[in-house]
């Protein structure tokens, strides 16, 4: 180890770690403020950090330190302009590296202090449920193309891949096309902003889901919805909706919105 330079690892693979201890936060952001950050000019501030702190309360007191977030500016509709930022103090210990594009040097950039997710303030949840809808009502537009087959004799049709059980016309034992089971397909992520806005408008739709329904209407893998769960809504563990998720407070309000209009 070159502990003068701060590079550790042979000559062709060096990781540097002059910045191994520096403290570093990890934030969750809405999709909406990481696609204007990254249209934002490198020359300015993206935002800045207020903390609040109460000296009235004890430390443990998690409502003692608040944290809050003041965008710079933007220029997106309806897009909020103050986040509260809530710390997580359990989490999994990480540090974060960079590599450059030009010689793959790899780089630690520190470790990671506080974890933080970040939601509208109370006085912008109105204009963050209009931009909600806004984006849900574009992911529900699909445009269709249709394309015409020179090929009139069917050569170039082919047997679907949800299709069992194909046999030749002539076959005197012709047996019944069966689709295969939902099940039995492996199913396709979309996009985390896009499954977000259908997932707004299925709870338009209704209040609570299961589970099993939520994965049929979306047609999404279920580990993969759940993590969307666990970020939008609640888990009702007893009561007469018992086994159901509803949207967590802060999205239930634009939604009730939504259907009020």
């Amino acid at each position: 180890m070159d502990e003068e330079n701060g590079y550790s690892g042979s000559s062709s693979s060096n990781l540097e770690t002059l910045k191994a201890e520096r403290s570093v936060w990890l934030m969750k952001c809405p999709l909406v403020v990481a696609k204007s950050w990254q249209t934002h000019p490198p020359s300015q501030p993206l935002a800045k950090v207020v903390l609040s702190l109460d000296p009235l309360h004890p430390e443990e007191d998690p409502s003692a330190v608040q944290f809050t977030m003041e965008m710079a500016g933007s220029d997106a509709v309806n897009m909020p302009k103050t986040y509260s930022l809530n710390m997580f103090k359990d989490f999994v210990p990480m540090c974060v590296f960079s590599e450059t594009s030009q010689g793959g040097k790899v780089a630690m950039e520190g470790k990671v202090e506080h974890k933080f997710d970040m939601k509208p303030h109370g006085e912008n949840l109105e204009e963050y449920g209009k931009l909600c809808r806004e984006r849900t009502n574009r992911s529900m537009i699909k445009n269709r193309q249709i394309q015409v087959i020179d090929n009139d004799r069917g050569v170039l049709m082919r047997p679907m891949p949800g299709m069992i059980g194909l046999v030749s016309s002539n076959s005197k034992d012709k047996k019944k096309t069966q689709p295969i089971k939902q099940s039995d397909t492996k199913r396709t992520r979309r996009d985390r902003g896009e499954l977000e806005d259908i997932m707004f408008k299925l709870f338009e739709r209704q209040p609570n889901w299961a589970l099993k329904q939520l994965v049929q209407e979306t047609d999404q893998p279920a580990q993969f919805l759940k993590e969307i769960l666990n970020e939008l809504c609640v888990y009702n563990k007893r009561g007469a909706n018992q086994g159901t998720y509803e949207l967590k407070p802060e999205y239930k309000k634009s939604v009730e919105d939504t259907s009020a209009e």
